[in-house]
Parts: C-alpha cells; sequence; structure tokens
C-alpha cells in the first residue's frame, strides 16, 4: 500500500502536480508507475499512480476509490487566539490530527498579536494540509482569517475552556448539532470576554485544576472531545 499521500485540488482521471510536490516526489526517489494516494481535503481520497514526472510538474493517474479515516459525528471548529513564534503553528498541527475541520483565527483582548501577515496565515494552512497528510485523513482544516470575539459566529455549541469554570464538556456533549471550542490567550481570557460568549449561548467548561500554557489547552480540549470514542 502507497505511504505517501498528496492533496490535489480535485480527484481526477488525470492530475497534474505543481513545482513543489513534484520535488517532493523526487526526494522520495518515486518515479513512473510508483503508487501514492491522493485526497482533495474535503473527504475523497484514491489510489494513484505516478505518470510523467519531471523537477517541474508531476502527472498522476487515478486508480480506486479509499474510505477515509472517520470524521467527527458533527464538524468542529477551533477558535484559535492569536499567538506568538510557531506556537500557532503547533496548534493548528495538532487539531488537524485531532479531527477538527476548520480553525478560526480570533483577537481577544490579551492576545500576544493583533494581526496575523497573509504569509503567516498561508504557512498555517500549509500546515494544515502537512498534518492532514502525516495523519491520514482525507480533510484537510480550513484556517480563517482572524475575527474579534465580537465578530465569532458559531453553530451549535461553544466550549470555552476557562480557569475556574466547574462545567465538564462531557456533561454538555451531545454531538447533535456542530461544535466549536475556545482556549485563551497567554493571560487567559478576561472576564467580561468569557461573560459576553455566556450571554450568547457559550459554556465556560474546565481542563482540570493546573493553568495550561496557550498552545497546551486547545490540544487537552480536542483531547477531552476525542476521548469520548466517537
Amino acid at each position: 500500500m502507497a505511504s505517501h499521500r498528496v492533496r490535489v485540488d480535485a480527484l481526477a482521471p488525470e492530475m497534474t502536480l505543481g513545482p513543489r510536490e513534484a520535488r517532493h516526489l523526487h526526494v522520495l526517489r518515486l518515479g513512473p508507475g510508483d503508487p501514492v494516494r491522493v485526497f482533495d481535503g474535503r473527504g475523497a481520497e484514491a489510489e494513484a499512480t505516478v505518470g510523467a514526472l519531471d523537477e517541474g510538474r508531476a502527472v498522476l493517474t487515478l486508480g480506486r476509490a479509499l474510505a477515509g479515516v472517520a470524521e467527527t459525528p458533527q464538524p468542529v471548529t477551533l477558535a484559535a487566539p492569536l499567538l506568538k513564534g510557531d506556537k500557532l503553528a503547533d496548534v493548528v498541527r495538532a487539531a488537524t490530527e485531532l479531527g477538527v475541520a476548520r480553525v478560526q483565527l480570533v483577537i481577544t483582548r490579551h492576545a500576544d498579536a493583533r494581526e496575523i501577515g497573509d504569509q503567516k496565515l498561508l504557512r498555517l494552512r500549509r500546515v494544515a494540509e502537512e498534518a492532514s497528510k502525516q495523519s491520514r485523513r482525507a480533510v484537510t482544516p480550513e484556517v480563517l482569517s482572524p475575527v474579534s470575539l465580537a465578530e465569532l459566529r458559531w453553530e451549535g455549541s461553544l466550549f470555552v475552556a476557562q480557569p475556574g469554570a466547574t462545567a465538564r464538556l462531557t456533561d454538555y456533549l451531545a454531538w447533535d448539532a456542530p461544535v466549536t471550542l475556545l482556549a485563551g490567550p497567554e493571560g487567559g481570557l478576561a472576564d467580561a470576554e468569557v461573560a459576553a460568549l455566556e450571554t450568547r449561548g457559550a459554556v465556560a467548561v474546565t481542563l482540570g485544576p493546573r493553568i495550561l500554557r496557550a498552545e497546551t489547552a486547545p490540544v487537552a480540549l480536542l483531547g477531552a472531545l476525542v476521548a469520548t470514542g466517537v
């Protein structure tokens, strides 16, 4: 079974890859006739065979369809505050592995940054793509441009990780509608921010007695969700 997976725009009888992916196939010492897997980032996956290959492009021939890794019963969105350095990339990578459908970046009162450049946003989307390849997901999460908490919209339930909360995620999780999860930045969410979200129907939940780092909290929250076993 082919281990290398390639993201394509759409599954088609013949698919052409650009220079970046073609170079990657060269690095892996793959050539004409070798098998790969292709997926479109929206849930479709199939076997394929490398055809023409040079440093500028690769042509793949579509094979039989494959069943992708099972997704969550309802779409999960991670609302992630802007963090400095590589922390945000680490969060996007872990969130992809844990099954989110999208990452909505949010600007909060105590956020490490107030904006994100186009190049960093593109890099985060590439991180999500690479993580979906590695984790064998057929879905690549969207990484959406930042919005303020006041602009944040969600369907179904919003669970907010907040120190001092007593409710547990599993007490409220029903999987009958989409789920959005939010953890704060370094310094946490302001009480007023949490209160404003609660007036809109959000539920504040606990992540236990310890204070977690901003890049750890969303992974812990997603882990609690995945631990439901669905």
